[in-house]
């Protein structure tokens, strides 16, 4: 898209920011992009970039691999590595896994797929991008500066540090330090490896010590390494054997006009180069930014050779920062970056410079050609200098000179003079104005007034008064004008720039006769001929004057928004009607063309206004910055805007010609070529000048989008403090945000431009530089810059002070007035027309000066003058009276109110603690507030706004200790930070307030373990014996479900009155224990204790010997043990559900067993057999088949139930029957049946009937030990004496008959019987909501469908019926739990038919009982399926 560019500059402080691939091709990081440029012996031209990046590029490498010569990769602030392809201009991957700031970059020379870098921190990251893999390692714990992987050996990196080590790391061995090389004292500023593996005799002074190094050395080792340091030498390193072998010290270097100190190191930059088939030759950049080539072999003193001393200006100006060398052709060339924003191309074999390419460093913010010089483009850039570049040089397409001296400020304006040659004016952002003569080497005039604001317009124009007074030889021909920011236009004379430049709004105000302020001015145009100037204003009005008085010839009022820029329509054209053309642009995005002709040739005596313009030109869609005819054709006309895009319009046929799109940011100033009507410049805030053809251009007009608020600069932008507007004049453009030149509004200020590199990359590396070494103190140019830019301090008496400075006659008057009012003749000195005299006369006189003066101030919002004023006349009071009507108390002020007495005092402090707060500086007013002692108000209003720490640091220093205004603070603190989850700071406040229940609650608030732990502690230490309790319980079950038994048992300590729930958690520990040995728990305990591991002990002797060893029971203590038995039985222990986790359930069942336990020790075998039946049936309430067959071994081992039965029967014979203790033992003798039952059919059937047993279906409210998936019944079957045990217990006829129990099946039939009705009714009842619900068209068949079901009613009376027969049958055979009869009829059958193991008559009742009560759907399925 572009001819011709001059690229941004590569940026500073990296150690490898540019490279160079085997093609010839250059690529430097410059800001955020990567520019390619391709190099020849004879040029280099700009190829393009590579945008991808957020921000800094920090590292830059090819990959110089055969066929991967187009492959880089890239690092940059923003924390990523990116792999390019540059051919496509894509990224090919790309990894983020750092997370410090990239330092450098390297691509293996060996292997083509590795990328390594390393940050800030020290991490080192390997980045294998064909297979998007990446290992960090961290060999040491120091910032990376620099570091080089080594061309022989695809494992070894150099990486050079901050505190100058150097470590040679093997990433194949996890990043291993294989040499720590030191000798360095400062950061290493760059690596480079010898080309040759070989390690050859080099040369080396004896006094180095390393006599040793240059003699015997290995012929083959890993190869010599560079290294260039910050302080000043460079060092040849061994890495077969990790010692140095020669050091070089910078050489000092005197170049024919310049000085350099070597002292100054912050300027030192030592960056080296080893150049590909020379392994005795190394190059090294030196202090003022020459290139030393040494030869390693050679003796004596001076090893090094300087490139481009064969001629002056070879040599880089400022320290170089990267080097790079490419074969083309058949010559050698080396690349270099350097701080002087050159790049420069050196031939290795002659040491010349081949050729330079200039760079940026900031805005382009003004282009101008030379109306004499033909071709000749000057530069005004943000980086502080001036640029003249030679277009039209043949041998060298980018001849460049640079401009700087005596320029501190960014270059925002620039005018070529019409007829002198090489005379170039120019404006800077603080305001000076001054002009080079481009052809010789003197330092440029500056114009001894400077503008307050940037400077945003020159133009030569013919002289006006003052200037044009006198002869023809006493005036210069053309006089130079400036425009700045702050609205005002001078005139400055070219002959005699140390004289003042006069003010041209004088001159427009006397010729026009104009008595009020003119709108500030933001930009001019002198026309071609010398005969009219436009002037742009902020308000939108362009005003056409003629000179050389400035007589107003019309006022056009198009634009509505500040006027950005104006250009006249070139006077060559064969169309005299478009002489008098005026472009205007503004920040409405729309360019007026305005055709004044009939105002200028036949101006009225009152000047017109012209509200119409000649063309419109719409496409833009951001402000318009800068506008240019061309020069070559009639009313053609280039825009640039902040949309990013340049648009060539035909004016006359208001039709866009072409659209430029080559810039990535916003553009800011267009010049068309004077020579091609084919080619145009144009700048921008994205460090460039890009030459382009017309004819080239894709697109005809904008983008319909902005293009350009453009990433509105990715990196993070400087906060500025917006300037006040001045009195009077007011900063321009104040509705908007941005401004053409991107830094501050015309009249405004700002940062819009990211920093140029001479400001951003110094602060990023925090290294202070000094200034260019002028002739002149520093320190002198730095004050005498600060002078020009203080601002002068507004006047305490701007009335009497104007009034002296009017013409000479009237300030003579005064004096003959001023004697005569001191000889007694009637005046009123100090007021009125003779404010002035108030000085000069008695007191009365200064007092109604004073008055005047105060008056004015408090009209112009002065307040702080009115009230020097009182001060000074002693009004005191009045002078605070003011201040507190205003709100402009200080300080000060305060500090003078006690003069006034007490209460003046007192009532000042109130009005500024008001004030304050209204400014919600609430800390300063409440030490105020202190200091009038108003402690409880200052309390109040520190906790009426938040400040409860200050508010309670305050009250506890002033206040009693008992003070209830304190407990308030900490309670309400308190409570606010309970309300945001600081528990434990609210908990320190409940304490402080002697709220110890609240502070214990707070802390538990969390839930966590340790939170509820510490409650517990505190509510204990607090004498909170009840909250105590409940916390220690909470932490205790916390702790039982993480499994931590030492410290449940820990925390139950704290409290006496939790005995008994230590006695449940040690059961709960013994029973997870054992059960843990059987399968049935599957997971780890945290801990646990030495007594609970499983032994050969009986599991309830197992108990009460832990009880009494470690928790001090004494069995033969009845009142102990009732106390115990009262506390267990206090203990929650709901009803099992299918729900319930199992740690939860085991600890239910544990408490059931201690119940038991404990009832057992008491005697009451009653209540022994309840629990345990309570323990063993739940396993069996949540369908834990497993469980409870487990819980009857322990608590019924085999070969004791029968006796233990037979002892309780005995027990109880002389209690009537039936009682309550038999049916309990009847439950729990079925439920040791049932499980025995199981047993003895998993024996028969492992072999044969595994899957048809599988298939059971189990009808009760639990499921069966085979629908429930539960495998252990394989381990139950494995021991041979359990199965031969309960096989001789099953064949027993005492067995089937207390699992077949008639009393039993008729309960559990009755209650199927209700389910299946219920079942029926919820089914009726969803059938009839369908049926509301159901549409008209299908109410007919729903009701019909419900027609032919059972009433609703009638299932009523059935559940009713049933009902009452449920509540016939006795109690306890509801209230205690009672294996399936039917399921056990079903298995009893399936065992005869199978087995034969089974009397007859026994399956004549089961057949009996399924016939009787297993006549619901599911039981009735069961028993077919398995017994028919």
């Amino acid at each position: 898209m572009h001819e011709r560019v001059l690229s941004a500059s590569p940026n500073w402080y990296c150690s490898r920011c540019s490279d160079v691939n085997r093609r010839g091709v250059l690529g430097f990081g410059a800001k955020s992009t990567v520019y390619l440029v391709k190099v020849t012996a004879a040029s280099a031209a700009v190829l393009g970039e590579l945008s991808g990046h957020t921000e800094r590029v920090s590292g830059f490498a090819f990959c110089q691999h055969d066929g991967q010569e187009s492959v880089c990769a890239t690092s940059s602030d923003d924390r990523s590595v990116k792999i390019w392809d540059i051919e496509q201009k894509a990224v090919l991957a790309e990894h983020t896994a750092h997370q410090s700031t990239i330092t450098s970059i390297h691509w293996s020379p060996v292997e083509k797929g590795l990328v390594v870098s390393g940050d800030e921190k020290g991490i080192v990251v390997c980045f294998w991008h064909g297979r998007n893999d990446t290992h960090s390692f961290f060999p040491e714990p120091r910032t990376i500066f620099c570091l080089a992987c080594s061309p022989h050996n695809e494992n070894h990196v150099a990486v050079g540090y901050k505190d100058g080590m150097i470590a040679l790391i093997d990433i194949s061995k996890k990043g291993e330090v294989i040499h720590r090389l030191r000798g360095h004292d400062e950061e290493i500023h760059a690596l480079a490896w010898c080309p040759e593996p070989k390690e050859e005799d080099l040369y080396s002074r004896p006094e180095e010590n390393t006599a040793d190094a240059s003699n015997g050395l290995a012929e083959v080792g890993g190869g010599y390494l560079a290294s260039g340091s910050r302080d000043q030498t460079l060092r040849i390193w061994s890495t077969a054997r990790g010692k140095g072998v020669m050091t070089l010290k910078l050489p000092f270097l005197k170049r024919r006009g310049a000085g350099v100190d070597p002292g100054v190191k912050e300027r030192l930059w030592l960056t080296v180069h080893w150049p590909k088939g020379r392994p005795s030759q190394l190059v090294s950049s030196c202090f003022g930014g020459e290139l030393v080539i040494w030869d390693l072999t050679k003796s004596g003193k001076q090893k090094w050779t300087l490139l481009g001393s064969s001629a002056d200006g070879q040599n880089h100006s400022r320290i170089v920062f990267n080097m790079s060398s490419v074969c083309v052709g058949d010559r050698e060339l080396l690349i270099s970056t350097s701080m002087d924003r050159e790049i420069k191309c050196w031939d290795l074999a002659s040491l010349d410079c081949c050729w330079t390419l200039p760079t940026l460093g900031g805005f382009v913010y003004s282009l101008s050609f030379s109306p004499v010089g033909t071709g000749f483009l000057a530069l005004g850039v943000g980086d502080n200098m001036i640029r003249v570049w030679n277009t039209l040089s043949i041998h060298n397409l980018y001849d460049t000179k640079t401009y700087w001296q005596n320029i501190k400020s960014k270059v925002t304006a620039l005018a070529w003079h019409p007829a002198k040659e090489g005379s170039l004016a120019f404006g800077t952002d603080d305001g000076k104005v001054g002009i080079y003569e481009a052809y010789s080497n003197k330092p440029p005039q500056s114009s001894s007034t400077y503008h307050r604001r940037t400077v945003y317009s020159l133009d030569w124009g013919p002289p006006i008064p003052p200037l044009s007074f006198g002869g023809s030889g006493d005036k210069p021909t053309y006089s130079l004008y400036s425009c700045g920011g702050e609205g005002v236009i001078y005139q400055h004379d070219p002959w005699k720039l140390s004289a003042e430049a006069s003010n041209i709004d004088k001159l427009i105000r006397d010729t026009n006769n104009i008595k009020h302020n003119l709108s500030p001015h933001t930009d001019f145009s002198w026309k071609p001929d010398g005969k009219v100037l436009a002037i742009g204003n902020e308000d939108g009005s362009i005003e056409v004057l003629g000179a050389p008085g400035l007589k107003l010839l019309c006022t056009i009022q198009q634009h509505h928004k500040i006027i950005n820029t104006l250009r006249w329509h070139h006077q060559h054209s064969d169309q005299p009607e478009l002489h008098c053309l005026l472009a205007s642009g503004s920040s409405n995005a729309v360019v007026y063309i305005h055709d004044l002709r009939s105002a200028i040739e036949n101006p009225s005596e009152s000047p017109i206004l012209v509200t119409e313009a000649f063309r419109s030109l719409s496409g833009h869609t951001n402000k318009i910055t800068s506008l240019a005819w061309s020069p070559h054709h009639d009313a053609r006309l280039v825009t640039v805007s902040y949309d990013g895009t340049a648009q060539v319009w035909d004016v006359l046929k208001e039709e866009p010609v072409c659209n430029y799109r080559g810039h990535s940011g916003r553009l800011l100033c267009v010049q068309w070529s004077p020579v091609d009507p084919d080619l145009v410049w144009t700048g921008g805030d994205d460090f460039t000048v890009q030459e382009w053809a017309v004819s080239k251009q894709e697109h005809a007009r904008p983008p319909k989008s902005e293009r350009v608020e453009l990433e509105k600069k990715k990196a993070p932008q400087k906060k500025t403090k917006k300037k006040k507007k001045a009195a009077g004049k007011g900063g321009l453009k104040t509705e908007e945000n941005e401004s053409p030149m991107g830094e501050e509004e015309k009249g405004g200020s700002g940062a819009d431009e990211a920093q140029s590199e001479d400001e951003g990359e110094d602060e990023e590396r925090e290294i202070c530089f000094s200034f260019r070494s002028d002739n002149c103190n520093w320190f002198v140019l730095l004050f005498l810059e600060l002078s020009l830019k203080k601002r002068k301090p507004r006047s305490m008496l701007p009335l009497s002070t104007s009034m002296d400075h009017r013409p000479k006659e009237e300030l003579q008057q005064d004096c003959l007035t001023l004697a005569a009012v001191r000889h007694s003749v009637n005046c009123m000195p100090g007021s009125g027309e003779h404010i002035q005299l108030g000085l000069f006369t008695d007191r009365e006189a200064l007092c109604r000066m004073f008055r005047e003066e105060g008056k004015n101030h408090l009209e112009a919002g002065h307040y702080d003058s009115v009230m020097y004023l009182r001060l000074w006349n002693g009004d005191l009071v009045g002078a605070l009276h003011v201040a507190t009507e205003k709100g402009e108390l200080t300080d000060h002020l305060l500090s003078l109110a006690p003069m006034a007495g007490y209460q003046v005092w007192a009532r000042t402090v109130e009005a500024y603690v008001k004030q304050l707060c209204l400014q919600e500086q609430f800390l300063k007013a409440a030490s105020h507030l202190v200091s009038i002692h108003k402690i409880y108000e200052a309390i109040s209003l520190l906790k009426a706004h938040q400040f409860y720490r200050e508010a309670i640091a305050l009250a506890k220093a002033r206040l009693q200790p008992d003070d209830p205004a304190l407990k308030d603070l900490y309670v309400s603190w308190a409570a606010v930070l309970e309300k945001d989850g600081h528990y434990t700071t609210a908990a320190k406040c409940y304490l402080a307030a002697d709220c110890n229940f609240d502070a214990a609650k707070v802390i538990a608030k969390k839930g966590d373990v340790m939170s509820l732990k510490t409650a517990a502690n505190l509510a204990n230490l607090a004498g909170e014996s009840n909250l105590s309790h409940s916390l220690s319980l909470r932490c205790a079950k916390e702790l039982m479900l993480s499994q931590d038994w030492l410290a449940a048992q820990d925390i139950l300590r704290i409290q006496d009155t939790l005995l008994g729930h230590r006695l449940v958690f040690c059961v709960s520990e013994l029973l997870t224990q054992r059960l843990s040995v059987t399968g049935v728990v599957s997971w780890s305990s945290a801990s646990s204790h030495a007594w609970s591991k499983p032994t050969e002990e009986d599991f309830l002797s197992a108990i009460q010997r832990v009880w009494q060893s470690e928790f001090g029971l004494a069995t033969a203590d009845l009142d102990q043990i009732k106390a115990f038995h009262q506390q267990l039985r206090a203990i929650e222990n709901p009803s099992a559900t299918a729900s319930m986790p199992i740690k939860q359930l085991l600890s239910h069942v544990a408490l059931d067993v201690a119940l038991s336990v404990v009832s057992q020790l008491l005697g009451d075998w009653a209540s022994a057999v309840e629990e345990f039946l309570r323990a063993v049936t739940r396993g069996f309430e949540v369908g834990h088949f497993s469980l409870m067959a487990e819980m009857c071994q322990l608590l019924l081992p085999q070969g004791e139930t029968l006796s233990f039965m037979c002892s309780l029967a005995l027990s109880h014979s002389e209690m009537p029957l039936p009682s309550t203790p038999l049916f309990v033992s009847q439950s729990l003798e079925a439920f040791v049946c049932y499980q025995l039952l199981y047993k003895d059919w998993w024996k028969h059937s492992c072999t044969s009937a595994t899957t048809t047993a599988n298939s059971l279906k189990h009808t009760n409210d639990h499921q069966t030990p085979l629908e429930n998936g539960d495998t252990n019944h394989e381990r139950e079957t494995g021991s041979q004496s359990e199965a031969q045990a309960a096989e001789a217990i099953v064949k027993s006829e005492g067995f089937w008959k207390v699992l077949l129990s008639e009393p039993h099946a008729s309960l559990q039939a009755t209650k199927r019987v209700i389910q299946d009705i219920q079942s029926r009714v919820s089914s009726l009842v969803q059938q009839h909501s369908q049926s509301k619900n159901a549409s008209e068209l299908d109410s007919v068949s729903v009701r019909s469908s419900v027609a032919d079901c059972e009433s609703f009613p009638a299932l009523v009376a059935q559940v009713t019926e049933h009902q009452k027969k449920l509540a016939a049958l006795p109690d306890h055979l509801k209230k205690y739990s009672f294996p399936d009869v039917a399921e056990c009829c079903i298995v009893l059958l399936y065992m005869d038919k199978h087995f034969g193991l089974i009397p007859h008559h026994l399956c004549e009742k089961a057949t009996s009982l399924l016939l009787k009560y297993g006549t619901t759907g599911s039981i009735h399925k069961a028993w077919q399926r398995f017994t028919l």
